[in-house]
C-alpha cells in the first residue's frame, strides 16, 4: 500500500486550478489532468497525506475507488455494492454520503445519496449481519459519489472537513474570502519570494485578518492543515498512523523554525505583516484569529480608517543597480467591499479612489493587489494594472489586479464620465420579448399602488420601481412628467451583454406602461463604455424643470449631473424638518441644493444658514430659495468645508440637519471624510452648537454604517430610521439611517 499509486481528485474553488497545479509539482513533483474546480493524479499514500498536509488551495482530496457508467439508480446501486467496504471502513463507523450529478433516472442528488447509503448498508447486513450508521455530524467516513455525462466515480474523501478550514477562523468578518482562496491570491502575487526577499505585507481593510494569517503561514513555512484535528482518513482502515505523524513531526519543526526566522527578519525592519481596519470589532476578531494561528508574535493589527493609511518603514534592498533587478518594498494586497446596489458602489468610489490615492502618495516602489467582484470600482483606483485574473469569490465572479504602483502606471479617474442619454437617442434591441413582459407587468402593478399613494400625498417626484426583480437591476423614478432610468451595477455573475440586454428590454416597455415619450425618459447607465461611445457628450439635455414637495418648489436637472438635485430618499426628513421648524434658527451642513434649507424656510424658519464646498449646488439652492418667492435676507449660503467650518464656528441653532457623504477626498478638503470613522468628532461639533432643547438630525447612506452609541453616551439618541423610509423606498429600507440628537434632560430625585 505504501508504494502503491493511488488515483485522486482534488477539488478547488473556480479559476484556481492551475494555482493548485503548480502547488502539487512544487510539493511532489507530480503532473496532473487540470479539470474544472480541480486535478487528477497518481500518487502514493504518504505522498497524498503531504500533499493533505500541505496543500493551501484544495478543498477536497478524492481517493478513487471505482468508476463505470451508470444510468439508472440499479446500475448506481450495483457499481457501489462492487467495492468491498470492509477493506475501508468497519460495521461501528459512522458514515455520510455527498452525492452530485443528474442522470434521466436519478433527477435528484437526495435521491442518488440514498441509493449509495443503501448499497453501502446493505452490504453490510449481507456480510456481517449488522450495518453502519449514517450521520453528517463529524463522521467517521465521508462518501463522495459524482455522476456526469453518464458515468459516476465513487470515492472516499480523505479530507474530511473542506480543508480550507484551516481551524484559526472561528469568527469571521463581514463578507469574508476562504482561507485557500487568500492563500491563492498571495501565491498569484508571489508573495512567497517577495516576503523571503524581506518585502512586507500589508491589508489596510483587513477585515477578520484571512489574508495576514495566510501570508504568514507562508513567510513563516507553516503547513496550513497543521492545526486541523479532524481528517476523512482517519478512521479509514487503511490509515497509516506512523507515516501520518512522522509528517506532522516535521511540519512542527519546520514552522518552529520559520517563526524564528520571521520573527529576526521584523526586527531588522524587513517582512512587516501589518493590517487595519476602521472597525474596531472586526479588528478584535482578526486579532482572535491570528493568536489562535500561532502568529501573533508576527503580524499586528490596528484600528486605522484609510484614509489615515502610511507606508511602514522598511529595511529593502532595492535590488541591483548593475541588472536592473529592483525588488518592491512590499505587496499591497486587500479586498475591499464591492456593492451588488447603487447606493453601495455609489458610497465606495469615494473608498476606491482613496486607495490610489494613497498608494500614489505614500506607496511608491511597491506591489498592490486588488482583489474585488466590481472591476468598475477596481478602476477608480487610478493605477493601470499589469494583470488581471479572472476568479470566483464563492459563486461571485471576480478578478485580482495587479498593480506596480510607479508614476508611469498613474491615471486620472473622473466620476462625472457616466453615460447620460435620452431614450429616443438609444438603440434598443429586445433580446427576450417574454421577458420584457415581465418587467413590464411589475411595472404595472407597481404604478398601480406607488401611483396612487404618490397621488393622494400630492408628490410629484418618486421612486416606481427599484431592481423589484432581480433580472432587472434598475432605479426608476418618476419627475413630473420625466422618467429618470439609474442602472445598478450589474452583479458580477451577470455578463455585461446580458445586462445590456436587459436594460433595452426594460427601456422597450418603459415609455408605454408609464404614459410617457421616449423623449422624456433619461437613462444614466454605471456600465462602462467602449470605444468611440466611452464618455460621448450629449447635445441634446433635459431642459431644467421645477417640481413640488410638500409646498415646496424645486429646480431639477436630469441629465447634467449625477444627481439630480433632490433626494427622493429624505423626503419625509425634509416633512419633519418643514413641520418642526417654526421660529427656528436652522443649519443645513453638507447642504447640497439646499432642499432641507427650503422645506425650513417654507416652514417657518426665523434664520437659515447652509454650508457646503461646491459653489455650483449653493447657487442652485440660492435659485431654489427664489423659486419659492424668498428672500436672502436672514438665509446664508457658505462655501466652506463643513468639518473646518465647525471648528470655527460660534453661532447657537435649534435645529441642525447633519446629512455627511460617506466618504470624501475633494480636494477641496482638509484631509478626507470617512463618516463611519469622523461621525462621532462631527457630531459632537455640531451639538457644540445646538441650543438647550434643540436637535440635531444626523443622516447617512453608508449601508454598514454603526453609530458609536458609547462615545456618544453624553445625548439622548433616538433612531427615527424606520419612520424616515417612504412606502416607495420600503424595498430599500437601509438607504439611509437617521437620528434625532438631543441633550438629556436631568431629572430631580
Amino acid at each position: 500500500m505504501m508504494n502503491k499509486l493511488l488515483s485522486v481528485f482534488v477539488t478547488c474553488p473556480k479559476g484556481l486550478e492551475y494555482v493548485l497545479e503548480k502547488e502539487l509539482d512544487e510539493l511532489l513533483q507530480k503532473e496532473a489532468k487540470v479539470r474544472p474546480a480541480g486535478i487528477a493524479f497518481e500518487a502514493t499514500l504518504p505522498e497524498i497525506y503531504r500533499f493533505i498536509l500541505w496543500s493551501r488551495t484544495a478543498n477536497r482530496v478524492l481517493l478513487a475507488l471505482a468508476e463505470s457508467e451508470v444510468h439508472t439508480a440499479e446500475q448506481l446501486y450495483d457499481l457501489v455494492y462492487s467495492v468491498d467496504w470492509q477493506e475501508h471502513m468497519a460495521v461501528d463507523n459512522t458514515l455520510v454520503v455527498d452525492f452530485s450529478g443528474e442522470s434521466k433516472n436519478i433527477n435528484n442528488t437526495a435521491f442518488g445519496a440514498v441509493k449509495v447509503k443503501d448499497a453501502i448498508v446493505d452490504q453490510f447486513r449481507d456480510r456481517v449481519g449488522d450495518r453502519p450508521n449514517v450521520t453528517r455530524d463529524l463522521p467517521d467516513i465521508r462518501i463522495n459519489v459524482k455522476l456526469a455525462k453518464g458515468r459516476a466515480v465513487v470515492a472516499l474523501d480523505l479530507s474530511g472537513e473542506s480543508l480550507h478550514r484551516r481551524g484559526y477562523r472561528i469568527e469571521a468578518g463581514k463578507a469574508p474570502i476562504k482561507e485557500n482562496l487568500g492563500a491563492a491570491l498571495l501565491q498569484r502575487c508571489n508573495w512567497s519570494a517577495l516576503g523571503q526577499d524581506g518585502a512586507s505585507l500589508l491589508d489596510p481593510m483587513c477585515g477578520s485578518g484571512t489574508l495576514l494569517v495566510e501570508g504568514a503561514m507562508i513567510l513563516c513555512d507553516k503547513a496550513p492543515a497543521l492545526d486541523r484535528a479532524q481528517f476523512g482518513f482517519l478512521k479509514w482502515k487503511q490509515h497509516q498512523d506512523g507515516v501520518w505523524k512522522a509528517l506532522i513531526d516535521e511540519a512542527i519543526e519546520r514552522f518552529e523554525l520559520g517563526l524564528e526566522k520571521c520573527i529576526q527578519q521584523q526586527a531588522a525592519g524587513r517582512s512587516l505583516l501589518l493590517g487595519y481596519d476602521a472597525d474596531s470589532s472586526v479588528v478584535y476578531v482578526a486579532r482572535n484569529n491570528i493568536k489562535r494561528a500561532g502568529l501573533e508574535a508576527v503580524i499586528n493589527v490596528a484600528v486605522q480608517s484609510l484614509a489615515e493609511l502610511k507606508a511602514p518603514s522598511v529595511e529593502v534592498e532595492l535590488g541591483d543597480a548593475e541588472t536592473g533587478d529592483v525588488k518592491p518594498k512590499g505587496l499591497l494586497l486587500t479586498n475591499p467591499p464591492y456593492g451588488e446596489r447603487l447606493g453601495d458602489v455609489e458610497s465606495l468610489k469615494g473608498l476606491y479612489r482613496c486607495l490610489g490615492d494613497k498608494l500614489k502618495s505614500d506607496f511608491e516602489g511597491w506591489k498592490a493587489a486588488i482583489f474585488t467582484g466590481n472591476v468598475d470600482l477596481g478602476r477608480r483606483v487610478g493605477l493601470r494594472s499589469y494583470k488581471q485574473y479572472k476568479l470566483f469569490n464563492g459563486s461571485l465572479p471576480s478578478q485580482l489586479i495587479m498593480i506596480d504602483v510607479r508614476p508611469e502606471n498613474y491615471v486620472k479617474t473622473d466620476d462625472s464620465k457616466e453615460s447620460q442619454v435620452l431614450l429616443s437617442r438609444r438603440h434598443i434591441r429586445v433580446a427576450n420579448p417574454e421577458r420584457a413582459a415581465m418587467f413590464g407587468n411589475r411595472l404595472k402593478k407597481n404604478l398601480r399602488t406607488l401611483g396612487k399613494w404618490a397621488k393622494k400625498n400630492k408628490l410629484a417626484c418618486y421612486r416606481i420601481y427599484d431592481a423589484d426583480m432581480p433580472e432587472f437591476s434598475l432605479a426608476v423614478d418618476i419627475y413630473g412628467d420625466w422618467v429618470h432610468v439609474q442602472e445598478y451595477a450589474a452583479p458580477a455573475s451577470i455578463d455585461e451583454k446580458a445586462a445590456k440586454d436587459r436594460l433595452d428590454e426594460a427601456l422597450s416597455v418603459l415609455p408605454d406602461v408609464l404614459g410617457v415619450s421616449p423623449e422624456q425618459v433619461v437613462i444614466k447607465q454605471r456600465r462602462r463604455q467602449k470605444g468611440d461611445s466611452q464618455y460621448e457628450k450629449h447635445d441634446q439635455k433635459a431642459q431644467r424643470m421645477v417640481v413640488d414637495e410638500f409646498g415646496c418648489k424645486f429646480y431639477v436637472n436630469l441629465i447634467d449631473y449625477i444627481d439630480t438635485g433632490l433626494f427622493l430618499d429624505h423626503r419625509p426628513v425634509r416633512k419633519w424638518i418643514q413641520a418642526h421648524s417654526a421660529g427656528k434658527r436652522f443649519l443645513n451642513l453638507f447642504c447640497y441644493t439646499g432642499a432641507a434649507t427650503i422645506h425650513a424656510v417654507k416652514g417657518g424658519a426665523a434664520e437659515t444658514v447652509s454650508v457646503d464646498m461646491s459653489n455650483t449646488y449653493l447657487d442652485w439652492g440660492k435659485e431654489n430659495l427664489a423659486l419659492n418667492g424668498f428672500s436672502e435676507r436672514g438665509h446664508d449660503f457658505v462655501q466652506a468645508d463643513c468639518l473646518r467650518w465647525l471648528d470655527t464656528a460660534r453661532d447657537k441653532f435649534d435645529m441642525i440637519f447633519l446629512d455627511p457623504p460617506t466618504f470624501s477626498n475633494s480636494k477641496r478638503m482638509e484631509g478626507v471624510l470617512d463618516v463611519q470613522r469622523d461621525h462621532v468628532d462631527m457630531i459632537n461639533k455640531a451639538m457644540a452648537l445646538l441650543t438647550k432643547g434643540g436637535v440635531l438630525v444626523f443622516s447617512t447612506n453608508l449601508r454598514r454604517f454603526k453609530l458609536d452609541v458609547d462615545a456618544l453616551s453624553a445625548f439622548e439618541l433616538v433612531d427615527v430610521s424606520k419612520s424616515t423610509i417612504d412606502k416607495d423606498f420600503e424595498r430599500n429600507s437601509r438607504i439611509h439611517q437617521c437620528w434625532h440628537v438631543k441633550y438629556k434632560t436631568l431629572t430631580l430625585g
